[in-house]
């Protein structure tokens, strides 16, 4: 057994040559050379500290919804929260959840307990950590809405920093660009309402996305981020490509910002897609396409 495994074995449940495709909602990407499942902080800062000792890439995992893993396999470490890092508390209107708690989950909680701010989320099938570092959002609702301060590993330290310091915008976060921060948990202001108000606007918001989007199939969610004052989706049909398949990765006939994995597709096929939209888009509209998905492991 090599020393690394058995070192990380010691302070968490590890695997070996786990497939990448069962960790994402697409169901693409190689194998992780070790996919490690920490139970406490101490032992998270243990295994950083050994992951980064032997030199070798290590990735924080949700329920892996906004990611586009490449088909190589992976010479690293996959660090998941969703096992183990799952509590949250409630006090009056504030609530504080772990990373690996399901956005879902926390918006159902927060709904039985009369509190506004969540509704969003309630169709995102994301850990709270990975919404917070995407700034994810609906219905022209976002994390940052409601994110008073984060819980976070930067540095081999253990502290809160505000939102304010964030700098969340669009789809954005100050996470994206420092990939080692690792958000462990977060402090989030909801607002006081009826239930039943509540109730009635996420059951309307579930059948928005029942009737609009491809949830029959894997996919990412949303592919593209929306132009400023357009929908991404709208360009895409613009182009005929609402159907549009190439190998097993196909444009949703229900909602063409949606790209699915229809038939056993490869990441290479769901990438060259993504980028052959881009372009023609780009040649019919003068609009550059960005994509709102992260991808993973390519070269």
């Amino acid at each position: 057994m090599d020393q690394l495994l058995n070192d990380l074995r010691q302070f968490a449940e590890t695997e070996t040559d786990t497939p990448l495709s069962t960790m994402t909602t697409l169901r693409i990407g190689g194998k992780a050379k070790y996919t490690v499942y920490p139970e406490t902080e101490i032992a998270l800062d243990g295994i950083i500290r050994m992951i980064r000792k032997a030199g070798m890439p290590f990735k924080i995992f949700g329920k892996g919804s906004n990611i586009l893993c490449s088909d190589m396999d992976y010479d690293g470490a996959i660090i998941r929260l969703d096992r183990h890092f799952n509590d949250f508390y409630f006090k009056d209107e504030t609530v504080t959840a772990q990373a690996g708690c399901s956005i879902i989950t926390l918006s159902y909680e927060a709904m039985k307990k009369g509190l506004s701010g969540l509704e969003f989320a309630n169709g995102i099938p994301a850990t709270v950590g990975g919404v917070c570092y995407m700034n994810a959002g609906a219905y022209k609702c976002s994390m940052s809405d409601v994110i008073d301060s984060l819980f976070v590993y930067r540095d081999e330290k253990f502290e809160w920093i505000p939102s304010s310091e964030c700098e969340y915008a669009y789809r954005t976060s100050i996470f994206q660009k420092h990939l080692d921060w690792i958000i462990l948990a977060v402090r989030m202001h909801l607002e006081k309402k009826d239930p039943a108000e509540i109730t009635a606007r996420m059951n309307d918001r579930r059948q928005r996305r029942l009737s609009t989007q491809p949830l029959d199939y894997p996919s990412c969610g949303s592919v593209f981020r929306n132009p400023e004052n357009m929908n991404a989706w709208k360009l895409i049909d613009g182009i005929g490509y609402r159907g549009k398949r190439l190998g097993g990765a196909m444009v949703s006939p229900k909602h063409p910002n949606f790209i699915i994995n229809s038939d056993h597709a490869s990441g290479s096929d769901f990438l060259n897609l993504c980028n052959d939209i881009q372009r023609k888009v780009y040649e019919k509209y003068g609009i550059q396409l960005y994509m709102e998905v992260e991808k993973f492991n390519w070269q």
